[in-house]
């Protein structure tokens, strides 16, 4: 599923689209994507418009047109923005084509976990300006973290990192960078990570700032300094201590981590 870096480099892909006017509006209006959107009259509301600013909140984009009217987008697990050439010829996961004279810009998803959105009028939709703060803006504090892991605190590590009301736009890739890079178990209870919440809020924002530089810029290869390279090879090696590393299913994702670095203290033993 595309996390933070991903989904900006996405909403990179139709910057084109900035100051065209929509020429033509594709889509298929029976796709699982469009839930709770009439078509007919998104076709209608594009046609005509050209978009004047694109945002990145999280795992959400979201995309303003001059003559008013908010276009969400969220790519789910299979997701992906593209500007093409024109003439276009849309394939069936092509589900939202939006053209111009220039060329076209393209919402694909072979699976349909994503979804569109759309909001008319000049001012952005209610669930865009509810939205909890990003990680690299100022509302995002310690404290906001400490309190998530004490609303949670029975919760694996891993868990408590994955919910987006707390962490907009950390996915399973980067929970487990973060927690490498802390020297954190991802089944530690989060009760149990009080103590690290200054180190872990500074690893938070570091991780989702080297995503954006390296991902989210052009699709870079993250560096083999990083786990990221290193986490779903068979027999992969910890770059930090050489030792082997370890996967398994803990908050019902696949994780990745370095038990020589980072280890689950042993429960205290009831006298």
């Amino acid at each position: 599923m595309p996390e933070l870096a991903e989904v900006e480099f996405y909403r990179k892909q139709w910057l084109p689209l900035g100051g065209q006017a929509v020429t033509g509006v594709r889509l298929h209006p029976r796709a699982r994507v469009f839930r709770g959107v009439q078509t007919a009259g998104l076709q209608a509301a594009l046609l005509g418009q050209k978009a004047s600013a694109s945002f990145v909140h999280g795992k959400q984009m979201l995309f303003h047109f001059s003559a008013g009217g908010w276009l969400g987008l969220h790519l789910g697990m299979s997701g992906s923005l593209d500007w093409r050439p024109v003439p276009c010829h849309p394939g069936p996961h092509d589900h939202l084509v939006l053209e111009t004279g220039q060329g076209a810009a393209v919402f694909h998803d072979p699976r349909m976990f994503g979804r569109v959105t759309w909001h008319p009028g000049t001012e952005p939709p209610a669930w865009w300006t509810v939205r909890p703060p990003g990680l690299l803006e100022p509302g995002f504090t310690p404290a906001l973290l400490r309190q998530a892991l004490q609303r949670h605190p029975r919760a694996p590590l891993k868990a408590v990192l994955l919910r987006q009301e707390y962490f907009p736009g950390i996915g399973n890739w980067m929970a487990d960078e973060i927690l490498w890079r802390c020297a954190l178990h991802p089944a530690l209870p989060a009760g149990q990570a009080l103590e690290a919440v200054p180190v872990l809020w500074k690893i938070v924002r570091q991780v989702a700032r080297d995503a954006l530089r390296v991902i989210g810029t052009d699709w870079g290869q993250p560096p083999a300094s990083w786990l990221f390279p290193h986490r779903w090879k068979d027999g992969g090696i910890c770059p930090k201590t050489g030792a082997p590393l370890l996967r398994a299913t803990i908050a019902g994702r696949t994780t990745c981590w370095s038990p020589s670095l980072q280890k689950l203290p042993r429960p205290a033993r009831s006298r």
